[in-house]
């Protein structure tokens, strides 16, 4: 599978006496392999890593998505390289070095004509990677929003593809999806699971792809043309993104084929959302998920999301095949056979669980639609929470939302609210409006909707009832209920922590940011209990009430919720 147009193993043979001169320099040296990269690691003296420096090398080799088999070519990828990821981690890409000398004695900044590139970096702990972080129980769900907030604020910026351009057009991205099962199918003969397992999973998968692409062909050319397909990162997994310093930071874009970055942005959403499924934290991954969606206000994406998940799965499990491929030192299209070692049978069982994901996710789920009901302060934010972590589900915040209808910020204290006319009726009613609306977006994308919002109107209620009713999924009421002396302490705590957010941000500080979305004070909870409509019997046989009072355990809550749930879907499946 690969075509090495530089002498076989010369650039390996490079790269080692490279450690060696390093070494026999007094430093530290560390050498890491990818299948398409050598990352050398040196440090000259102490412990510090800002005095260690990575140079990652790019290998001569030839896939059918990347060439760097000449060193024009890899001297244009290097600069890539630097260009892009400064985009996101401009402290970490420093510059792009050559390599002097000669094979056997390399200098890094050498003289004469270089015989080799790098892209030299600040150097990193590797336990700061995500992936690392992960293993060791440490991934932090502030860590989540903090991504968030990046990955959404960088997708605003990026460059948006021009119209005319052949980057994620429905032909693009089906010649991506079937050369990227065309080598999947041919890698697939050594991955070690059943041969007939296997094309199963292959041809399954394919007459998927044919039948979502005919279905969203509208869809992509309809994204195009809103600026959803940006100049993205492209390769968003877990292992790209670290913490450091406290600090989220995303790197190692993809630099060497234009077609794979210049994506939409739910594609790049979609890859760090299924990586963090594949480490098992689906939790994590619908509050990344939500917490992005909040921020973009792109629900639109949902549409093209689960598509992008199942691809990014089969690029993932590409990737694996080929490193499985490397490692046997044989003819990928072979049988594993004894000289197979055991990184080569860690990626091929990899690569079967990444076609495992894909498989699953080819299969068609259904939306429901869940409502919370409740006054300001009663916890219905809280709930929500724990909620769409807990079903994978999309919240829709009415604070957020109608916030974003009057071009501000979730955060931005609106001060008077009744005064700007932010939280009059006919603002209110044009709120519940726009919430149907997304709420058609998240059930038509097959997944479960939360709408947190008052719902204090029974019209209010009946309105997604019927919404429910006419997409043919289960509704459910949440409702808390709390005493008003309570609401009224909540309330005047939040007013209070805002008020100092705002004096923060006029004093220079940090100010609201991802402060409290809600401007609900005392005078809104009396415009509340005056006009509030509380539920009827008929609406309590399919309403779950919670005490706003007590402390609300995650098990317990998710119990309680499940109980009412189920009962709800039974009472659907029998009308």
């Amino acid at each position: 599978m690969t075509i090495d147009r530089d002498p076989p193993g010369a650039q390996e043979q490079l790269i080692r006496a490279l450690v060696l001169a390093l070494q026999q320099a007094g430093q530290d040296v560390q050498l890491f392999e990818t299948h398409i990269s050598w990352i050398v690691i040196a440090a000259g003296g102490g412990d510090k890593f800002s005095d260690k420096f990575a140079y990652k090398f790019k290998k001569p080799v030839h896939f059918d998505f990347l060439d760097f088999s000449t060193l024009a070519a890899r001297l244009f990828y290097c600069q890539e390289e630097l260009r892009l990821n400064r985009r996101l981690a401009p402290a970490l890409y420093l510059d792009v070095v050559p390599i002097g000398g000669t094979p056997s004695h390399p200098v890094i900044n050498g003289d004469g004509a270089a015989i080799d590139y790098a892209v030299k970096m600040r150097a990193f702990p590797q336990q700061a990677l995500w992936s690392a972080r992960i293993e060791q129980g440490l991934l932090s769900a502030p860590e989540i929003d903090a991504l968030a907030r990046e990955l959404a604020q960088f997708h605003a910026r990026a460059a948006r593809a021009p119209a005319a351009c052949a980057w994620a057009t429905p032909a693009a991205l089906q010649k991506i999806a079937d050369d990227n099962l065309a080598l999947i199918a041919s890698l697939a003969h050594g991955a070690g699971r059943d041969r007939g397992a296997q094309q199963k999973d292959i041809a399954h998968i394919r007459q998927w792809q044919t039948r979502r692409q005919a279905r969203l062909r509208s869809v992509f050319a309809q994204r195009k043309v809103q600026g959803a397909i940006r100049e993205c990162h492209g390769d968003l997994h877990c292992a790209n993104i670290l913490t450091l310093d406290g600090r989220v930071t995303m790197f190692d874009c993809i630099e060497f084929n234009d077609a794979f970055r210049w994506i939409d942005v739910m594609d790049d959403l979609g890859f760090i959302c299924m990586d963090l499924h594949m480490h098992r934290l689906p939790q994590l991954a619908a509050r990344l998920l939500n917490a992005y969606l909040e921020i973009s206000g792109d629900y639109a994406g949902l549409a093209v999301l689960s598509y992008y998940q199942t691809e990014r799965a089969l690029v993932r499990c590409k990737v694996a095949m080929l490193r499985a491929a490397q490692g046997k030192g044989d003819d990928p299209g072979d049988d594993p056979g004894e000289g197979q070692s055991d990184a080569a049978k860690e990626a091929a069982a990899l690569a079967a669980r990444y076609m495992a994901f894909a498989r699953r996710s080819t299969q068609a789920t259904r939306g429901a639609l869940i409502v919370m009901h409740g006054l300001s302060g009663c916890g219905k934010s809280t709930v929500s929470a724990a909620l769409l972590e807990r079903l994978g589900a999309i919240r829709i915040r009415s604070d957020v939302e109608r916030k974003r209808m009057h071009g501000m910020a979730p955060d931005v204290n609106a001060g008077a609210p009744y005064a700007t006319g932010l939280y009059d009726q006919a603002a209110t009613d044009a709120t519940y409006a726009q919430l149907a609306r997304l709420v058609r977006s998240v059930l038509g994308a097959g997944l479960p909707a939360i709408v947190d919002a008052a719902f204090l109107r029974a019209a209010q209620r009946a309105q997604f009832a019927a919404l429910a009713r006419e997409l043919e999924v289960p509704f459910l009421i949440v409702s808390i209920e709390a005493d008003e002396a309570v609401l009224r302490a909540r309330l005047a705590a939040r007013t209070l922590k805002k008020d100092a957010e705002a004096a923060d941000a006029v004093s220079g500080g940090t100010g609201g940011a991802g402060g409290e979305a809600s401007d609900a004070g005392p005078a809104i909870l009396t415009q509340q209990l005056a006009h509030a409509e509380p539920l009827s019997a008929a609406e309590r046989e399919y309403a779950l009430i919670l005490d706003g009072e007590r402390g609300l355990d995650g098990e317990l809550l998710a119990a309680a919720f499940e109980a009412s749930f189920a009962s709800v879907c039974k009472a659907v499946k029998t009308e």
